[in-house]
């Protein structure tokens, strides 16, 4: 990649960056140099999540990931945890269900002036759905709305009507339609597995060196993962009665020791996709966002239970879609008006 000062970056230039794009989470930052039409010319990633940012550092973590890419006009759009209570500026929630156009109308500046007096940083506001308890609560959502209107510009095919899953420490499976974000719902499974990996019985298993994943060999590691997958489908009474025998399937000879993070792996997501699978409509395409390793999971969980994705699926599960958190953010900024579109650049 040419440093940011070649011909071909100057201002008006075939690769003149016009937007600085920002993934800023609890725990990592990943930023996006982006060109015309929203293409990546340079990227770069941090353990400079929120956790790992001092009292009042946000604008120096901010300088020190940005470097060379500053330069006077450039603007700069984050999403994620960045605008949280515990982030750099809280950013209000839009309430409802909410399109493009509703995240780019509720884009806050942080107050810190540039060189030239423009704002250093614009941040997407999260999502706020109010419930109806008990039988729905409210949920929120901070950096999965821009991933989310990512994959619909990336795949216009989803626009009309889609559910959108998004694995991770707090899964979200989100469903679209005309192009909106009208409902979601979020799963702890990432975050109930660190914990329970970490400071329950279950962990105590494996030797301190074992990793969470593939710590058996594959084949193995795959065949404990389906087996909890199966357990979590079978099991009427819901995941509580079925964790316990992540230890005890171990301690009977039925589970190798060093695959019982797979097998609880297998419970924990198969036990979200057989609570969250009945609420979406039948035939509404599945895609899915994250992690590819993660990801593999999910579609083998999904195949599993014998629910191949409907949308450009491949043979073991819903599609991928890679990118999709550069594309929310160009196109946010597109709406917002900080970056111009095709016609306006010729």
């Amino acid at each position: 990649m040419p440093p940011v000062d070649t011909p071909g970056r100057a201002a008006g230039g075939p690769d003149a960056p016009r937007l600085i794009a920002l993934d800023w989470g609890t725990t990592a930052l990943r930023a996006f140099l982006l060109g015309a039409g929203g293409r990546v010319l340079d990227r770069r990633a941090a353990p400079r999540g929120l956790l790992q940012v001092p009292p009042g550092g946000f604008a120096a973590v901010l300088a020190e990931i940005l470097g060379d890419w500053r330069r006077p006009g450039l603007p700069a759009l984050a999403a994620g945890m960045v605008g949280s209570a515990q982030g750099w500026r809280e950013v209000p929630y839009h309430r409802g269900p909410a399109g493009l156009a509703d995240l780019a109308a509720g884009l806050l500046p942080v107050p810190e002036k540039g060189p030239e007096g423009e704002a250093v940083l614009r941040i997407v506001p999260g999502i706020l759905l109010d419930g109806a308890p008990p039988e729905v609560m409210p949920e929120v959502m901070r950096g999965e709305e821009t991933q989310v209107m990512g994959a619909l510009a990336l795949e216009p095919g989803l626009r009309a009507a889609a559910r959108i899953v998004l694995p991770g420490t707090h899964s979200k499976w989100v469903a679209v339609r005309d192009g909106r974000i009208t409902s979601f719902r979020t799963y702890m499974t990432g975050e109930l597995f660190a914990v329970l990996r970490a400071h329950s019985i279950l962990g105590r298993a494996l030797a301190p060196s074992a990793q969470p994943a593939g710590a058996a060999d594959e084949e193995e590691a795959w065949a404990a993962f389906d087996r909890g997958v199966d357990a979590a489908r079978a099991g009427k009474a819901g995941l509580a009665p079925l964790l316990f025998s992540a230890r005890t399937l171990v301690l009977a000879g039925a589970l190798p020791a060093a695959a019982s993070l797979d097998y609880l792996s297998g419970l924990l997501i198969g036990d979200e996709l057989r609570a969250a699978l009945p609420v979406g409509e039948p035939g509404i395409p599945l895609a899915l966002i994250g992690d590819p390793a993660l990801c593999r999971r999910y579609r083998r969980a999904f195949a599993r239970l014998g629910l191949p994705g409907t949308h450009a699926g491949t043979p073991d599960g819903p599609r991928e879609i890679a990118g999709a958190t550069e594309a929310g953010l160009w196109h946010t900024a597109l709406a917002a008006g900080l970056v111009a579109g095709p016609e306006e650049t010729r």
